[in-house]
């Protein structure tokens, strides 16, 4: 027990915060006062602990084996300290990579994508509301003014969406993986296109079928339960997004993924692909546990992999990439909005996770969330996982002798058109209603 506490104590005290351990006995170690306290129920966790694997020791925190008190920014601060290791630079071997490309082609069933999006989004519609903002977009912001609350930040990261994919009226507009709607109606009521998203949230599909209800909308936007790979459009789409989905795609499907937006989208038109990719080349996920911990409570199936990867797959499915934007640091501000949002109404999500699911499931899901959220805050920050806007072409072949030669689709010469000097991005001063 000496050894253990001597241990403990040199970890403790050279990090950023000052962080105390409750053993199961009662005896304290660590800084006082404190800003974050552990209370240990049992010795186990101790070992991640001072191997600084913060993901089993997050693991240990949703199962009720450690309590915290104190600021989960404060926690995550404690937490980067805490490792030993880089947890990206790590050169996976030969065999990991077949390892992992196995467990991948395994884990990406239609009936198994269905039950891990299903595990995650399902979860409780007024529980996603109380954290995201009116519109309940649950993917990355774009914080085009430093000025800009979430709110303002989402309607800006849909805006410049719809233009990098120069949407116009009357188009064909396809959004795989629609969650709950944000995109599908502002691209329908600010650019005027016919809008169809897919799901396979049960919730989100009634939740945006009643949306599109409620504002009328019925004549040019639906949405389908439907997976991706079964699809069967009457015509190719004019315009295609892929926002926060192709995570839950997994490596080994990235090709028929690929396969399958280059045979929804017509010749020349455009395709905008918007993700989270691996901060490492080589790394099948993140170290020190936390991609294990993400994988068990919050997005079972999930698979993140370098850009390139994500690139390389795109062209070999027939897509030219045209534009490819990094907004790694506007999801970090993002996740800090979320978690700062949660951590401000943690007795209403505890009661509506604990009528919306049971006591027990509820406890562990807003524990698991809590972590998430900062945690993934932090992993952006540090540049662990990235994100990437990347707009990709299908060639029509047309090369002709016009003012644009060779250019094969809708793409122009320049960029000038996404950051146009002087043009405001619309913005609504009356929220998203919810369905009545």
């Amino acid at each position: 027990m000496k050894h253990l506490i001597h241990t403990l104590e040199g970890r403790l005290a050279p990090l950023p915060v000052a962080v105390a351990v409750e053993l199961p006995s009662g005896q304290r170690v660590g800084r006082s006062p404190t800003d974050v306290m552990l209370r240990f129920r049992s010795l186990a966790p101790l070992a991640a602990l001072a191997a600084g694997h913060i993901g089993t020791l997050g693991a240990a925190v949703v199962e009720g084996q450690v309590e915290f008190e104190g600021r989960v920014r404060d926690i995550m601060r404690a937490a980067s300290a805490l490792l030993q290791a880089d947890p990206v630079r790590g050169t996976s071997s030969w065999w990991s990579q077949i390892m992992a490309r196995t467990r991948s082609m395994a884990l990406h069933t239609l009936a198994r994508d269905a039950e891990q999006i299903e595990f995650h989004y399902d979860l409780s519609d007024d529980f996603y509301a109380l954290w995201l903002d009116p519109r309940r977009v649950y993917s990355c912001a774009y914080y085009r003014a430093l000025d800009m609350n979430l709110a303002q930040a989402q309607e800006a990261k849909l805006d410049h969406i719809c233009r990098k994919l120069q949407l116009r009226p009357g188009e064909r507009f396809l959004d795989i993986g629609a969650g709950w709607g944000g995109l599908l109606l502002w691209a329908a009521e600010h650019y005027g296109v016919q809008a169809q998203g897919i799901t396979l949230s049960r919730n989100q599909h009634a939740y945006v079928t009643q949306l599109i209800a409620a504002r009328g909308l019925q004549d040019r936007v639906r949405i389908d339960l439907c997976d991706y790979r079964q699809l069967q459009p009457e015509a190719p789409f004019d315009k295609i997004a892929s926002v926060g989905m192709f995570e839950h795609v997994g490596q080994a499907q990235l090709p028929a993924y690929a396969a399958a937006v280059q045979q929804l989208l017509r010749p020349g038109g455009l395709a905008l692909i918007h993700g989270i990719t691996a901060g490492g080349v080589d790394n099948v996920e993140v170290g020190a546990g936390m991609g294990e911990f993400i994988s068990r409570y919050i997005f079972p199936g999930g698979e993140l992999v370098h850009v390139s990867r994500v690139l390389q797959a795109l062209a070999q499915g027939g897509l030219e990439m045209v534009d490819t934007e990094n907004l790694r640091p506007h999801y970090a501000r993002t996740l800090w909005a979320w978690s700062d949002a949660l951590e401000a109404q943690l007795p209403e999500a505890q009661r509506i996770l604990a009528e919306q699911t049971d006591d027990e499931r509820g406890a562990r899901a807003l524990r698991a969330y809590r972590l998430y959220l900062a945690g993934c805050a932090m992993g952006f920050e540090r540049g662990w996982i990235a994100l990437y806007q990347m707009l990709v072409a299908r060639p029509d072949g047309q090369v002709g002798n016009g003012p644009l030669p060779g250019v094969q689709s809708d793409y122009p010469f320049n960029r000038e058109y996404m950051y146009r000097k002087g043009t405001a991005c619309p913005t609504s001063s009356n929220p998203a209603p919810p369905p009545t």
